[in-house]
Order: structure tokens, then C-alpha cells, then sequence
């Protein structure tokens, strides 16, 4: 009789733990308070109390009632779009919507010039200048910073580096500092950060629109212009008014020696025409944006003509 008093005793007890541990368990998915309060052991915080990641492509980049295309890493390749298109965003994320942050501008050659460099050896003519120029505003940018120091250091001040929040932090607060000291000559040329920006700038839009005709579909008899037919157009309006004949001469061998349009394709990580052009398009309209704010501050201050 005591051994089924004993049985019986355990089973309530067992029952009763069964179900106060079920109901513990359940009152953790209930919100319980603000997000403020979460992290205890006691209110772990879950999904819903997180702040979404703001989307990789903004609206403005894809068509008009068109989804967002998914953009994948590619494995076994240095060029990411996505990294490309993560720092031509971050550079459009100033707190002046005219502006262009350089740090993250750079970054997004960074990428560009990996896209250069798989096309080829022969391509090396124009990604090894892009790269020079790359470097050249980097270290203009730490001589600006060091120049800086010093003089903060005289005040007792605390520097700030040229890149993050200096005078190199965007494009138009090295403008405007170059100007201030006196280091661009609207004569003849010279190594400022304006006149090295510039030749970026025009190589960026040499690359957009070889990837605006990479974008198009076939012409009326159904054929796709080649690579080398692109780069040379875009080559035509973006480059080749600003060199001389023999640095263009030199250009046509290069665009003879592009690869064929499925490389390209692989490059964005996809297999078909169908599937690239609304990759491409996205790349388009975020290069056509950091662009377009950097002409217009050049324009703004006459520079679009530095000899």
C-alpha cells in the first residue's frame, strides 16, 4: 500500500515538473516587455525584437515593380558584386545626399579593379593606372592627415584620420581642402587628390557603359555585340577624347583581347543572358549614382577639364 502511495506520489510529482518546465518553455517565445529589456537568461531576445538589416539594393537600383535579384557570392573568384555593390552603397551614405564618402569609394575600385584584372593580362594597361590612382589618393589622404596632426598636435588637439573624418573623408571635403591649399593648378597638371579623382571618374564611366552594353539584348538579326565592340564604344565617349593617339592606338589591342560574353557572365556568378541582365542592371544604376554626384561637385568647381 505504501509502495503505490510512494508510485502514485512520484508520477504527480514527475507530471507537475513535466508541465511547469512546458510552461516555462512556451512563456519564452511570448513578447514579454521592450527590446530594451531583453538579454536576461530570463528573457533571452529573440528575431522579432532585432532591427532589420537595411536591403543589400535599394529600391531606386532595380526597375520599377521588379524583386530585387538574388546576388551570390562566387566562390573561387576574387571580384564580388555584392562587396562592389556594398561599398558604392556605403558611399552614397553621407549625411549630405551631394556628396561622396572616399573611403568606401576606394573600396569599390577595390573590386572594379579585381573585375579588370580577371579579363586578362592585356587589361593590366588600364588596371594598372586605375590601381596607381587608387594608391596615389590613399596616400595623399595620410600626408593630408599627417600634416594635420601636426598642427593639432601644436593646438593639443586629437588628430583624425584623412579617410574616416579628415579632410580626405569625402569628395567634396578634399575639394574644398585641396583648394583652400592651393594644391590644384587649373594650368597644367599636377598630383592633387581633384585632378587623380578625375581619371577615376572617367574610367568609372567607361565600365558602366561597357556593362550598360553587356546589359542589352541582341540587335535585329539576333547577335550580341562582343565584349571588345563594347569596351571600344564606351572606351570612344568615356576615355579616348582625354589621350593622346598612341595610348589609343594601344587601347584597340587590348579590347581585341577581351574574353568572350560568357566570362563576363561568370563573373556575376550566373549562366545565362537572362539571368545576368538584371544583375548588371543593378551595378549599372549604382555606378551611374556614385557618378553623378561625383560630377556634379566636379562640375560645380570647374574640374571636369583638369589638364
Amino acid at each position: 500500500m505504501v509502495f503505490l502511495r510512494r508510485t502514485s506520489l512520484l508520477r504527480c510529482l514527475l507530471l507537475s515538473a513535466m508541465l511547469a518546465l512546458f510552461l516555462f518553455v512556451s512563456s519564452l517565445w511570448l513578447p514579454q516587455g521592450g527590446a530594451r529589456d531583453c538579454g536576461s537568461a530570463w528573457q533571452p531576445c529573440f528575431n522579432f525584437y532585432q532591427t532589420p538589416e537595411p536591403p543589400l539594393v535599394p529600391q531606386e537600383w532595380v526597375e520599377y515593380g521588379e524583386a530585387p535579384p538574388l546576388i551570390k557570392d562566387c566562390p573561387g573568384q576574387s571580384f564580388q558584386v555584392r562587396r562592389l555593390l556594398l561599398h558604392l552603397k556605403s558611399s552614397l551614405s553621407s549625411d549630405n545626399d551631394d556628396d561622396v564618402l572616399l573611403e568606401p569609394y576606394l573600396q569599390s575600385w577595390d573590386q572594379l579593379l579585381r573585375f579588370m584584372e580577371s579579363l586578362g593580362t592585356m587589361v593590366s594597361f588600364f588596371s594598372q593606372k586605375v590601381s596607381d590612382k587608387v594608391s596615389l589618393i590613399r596616400e595623399l589622404s595620410l600626408k593630408h592627415a599627417a600634416e594635420d596632426h601636426g598642427k593639432r598636435d601644436a593646438a593639443n588637439r586629437t588628430p583624425s584620420p584623412g579617410l574616416k573624418h579628415g579632410a580626405f573623408r569625402s569628395v567634396r571635403s578634399m575639394v574644398e581642402a585641396e583648394l583652400k591649399a592651393g594644391a590644384v593648378d587649373f594650368t597644367r597638371r599636377s598630383d592633387s587628390g581633384c585632378r587623380t579623382l578625375l581619371r577615376l571618374h572617367r574610367s568609372m564611366l567607361w565600365l558602366k557603359l561597357m556593362l550598360d552594353g553587356l546589359a542589352q539584348g541582341p540587335d535585329a538579326d539576333g547577335r550580341f555585340k562582343t565584349p571588345g565592340e563594347l569596351s571600344r564604344d564606351a572606351y570612344m565617349v568615356a576615355l579616348a577624347p582625354h589621350h593622346h593617339w598612341v595610348l589609343r592606338q594601344a587601347a584597340e589591342f587590348v579590347f581585341l583581347a577581351l574574353p568572350e560574353r560568357s566570362y563576363f557572365l561568370q563573373l556575376v556568378c550566373v549562366n545565362s543572358q537572362e539571368e545576368a541582365t538584371p544583375i548588371l542592371r543593378i551595378m549599372i544604376r549604382a555606378l551611374a549614382r556614385v557618378h553623378q554626384r561625383t560630377q556634379r561637385i566636379l562640375s560645380e568647381f570647374d574640374m571636369l577639364e583638369l589638364p
